[in-house]
């Protein structure tokens, strides 16, 4: 008998009715060991403003936490925080108030306000390569998501995503073959690399601690109520 991936079973419970109470306790559960130093998570420090927590990679489908606080450290991005995945996004928010915006990019080789970047990565390298496109942006559509909340993203929409204070959620991520990571950048900006600002096993520990807690009490509340 084959076990199910976190994946596998994540993405089910997202699909019942038992989301609410399953996420959490498996977040609590997988932030718990990590803050003890019992895995091999690394934490890396997203240029996006998060810490993310890879918890589980397997063939195209991968499962993070993602982690936002203002007490944690965070790199910047070297171009904007407007970009599109090349794989496709359920995300489960934990705490927090995750504010997404869903962005139109249209060409505009004439009058641009961005160029497109494609993001190719190797290692702990991320590759910014200038591309030809040039484009404007417009927001489409703005959504605020809660705790308890999901939303999903197909591979290829431009979005942003923007929270205040602390928030964690539980990111899946399923690869589409053939698509491309993107990044809108200043139109000037020419191709570029960056390395991966790598957390230590105890900032690692810390970040899990951090979440464990914010769910504690997020929990407690639910009792009360």
């Amino acid at each position: 008998m084959i076990a199910m991936t976190a994946y596998g079973s994540l993405r089910r419970a997202m699909g019942g009715g038992g989301a609410r109470r399953d996420i959490p306790r498996w977040a609590s559960g997988v932030l718990g060991e990590i803050a003890h130093n019992r895995t091999g998570v690394v934490g890396v420090r997203h240029p996006l403003g998060f810490v993310c927590l890879p918890v589980e990679r397997t063939g195209e489908a991968g499962v993070c936490v993602h982690v936002w606080g203002d007490n944690l450290a965070r790199a910047s991005p070297t171009t904007s925080t407007m970009h599109a995945h090349s794989w496709d996004l359920v995300s489960y928010v934990l705490y927090g108030r995750v504010r997404n915006k869903i962005i139109d990019v249209t060409d505009a080789p004439d009058n641009a306000a961005y160029r497109v970047f494609e993001v190719r990565s190797s290692g702990d390298i991320d590759e910014l390569r200038e591309t030809p496109r040039l484009v404007r942006s417009e927001i489409r559509a703005t959504e605020l998501k809660t705790p308890g909340e999901m939303y999903s993203l197909p591979a290829g929409v431009f979005h942003t995503t923007v929270v205040h204070g602390d928030a964690a959620t539980v990111a899946l991520g399923n690869s589409r073959r053939g698509m491309m990571d993107l990044s809108l950048g200043e139109i000037n900006r020419k191709t570029h690399r960056i390395r991966r600002q790598l957390c230590d096993r105890d900032e690692t520990a810390h970040v899990a601690r951090v979440a464990t807690e914010w769910l504690a009490r997020i929990c407690i509340i639910d009792q009360e109520h």
